[in-house]
């Protein structure tokens, strides 16, 4: 299991990305598009959660003694096949990792609206990744 202090710091870096986003995110996609500040900052936090959610994923799965895979998006599937994560959240969270490539190599032009979408709807995956990994802490 991973070090309780390393999996608090972790979490709480998740949950506050998450919270900043939902803190700047607008009230319509058209608002979102045409603010550049909001934007970047929801961008920057999206990185931040997914890239720190890959982080504990890795050392789960190392301090756990099973495999660590080869690709991000892997991770929360093997999470899965051991019985940490429900199937249907790590198959999210494993195209989450894809939307973390995009925005750390500019894979193509990012697309706000597509963005404001995954703001509005998917933060609560990054939530329930937290709760998983927290209860099965205690």
């Amino acid at each position: 299991m991973v070090d309780r202090a390393l999996l608090a710091d972790r979490i709480a870096a998740i949950r506050d990305a998450t919270a900043r986003i939902r803190s700047v995110l607008p009230p319509t996609v058209s608002a979102f598009v045409h603010d550049r500040t909001t934007r970047e900052v929801v961008v920057l936090n999206m990185f931040v959660a997914i890239q720190t959610a890959v982080d504990l994923a890795t050392h789960w799965l190392a301090d756990a003694g099973w495999d660590v895979p080869t690709t991000y998006g892997e991770l929360f599937t093997s999470l899965a096949d051991h019985g940490v994560l429900e199937r249907p959240l790590a198959s999210r969270l494993a195209a989450a990792s894809g939307l973390r490539n995009l925005i750390a190599h500019q894979y193509g032009v990012i697309n706000a609206t597509r963005i404001y979408e995954i703001a509005t709807t998917d933060l609560a995956d990054l939530d329930s990744f937290c709760a998983a990994l927290a209860a099965r802490a205690q």
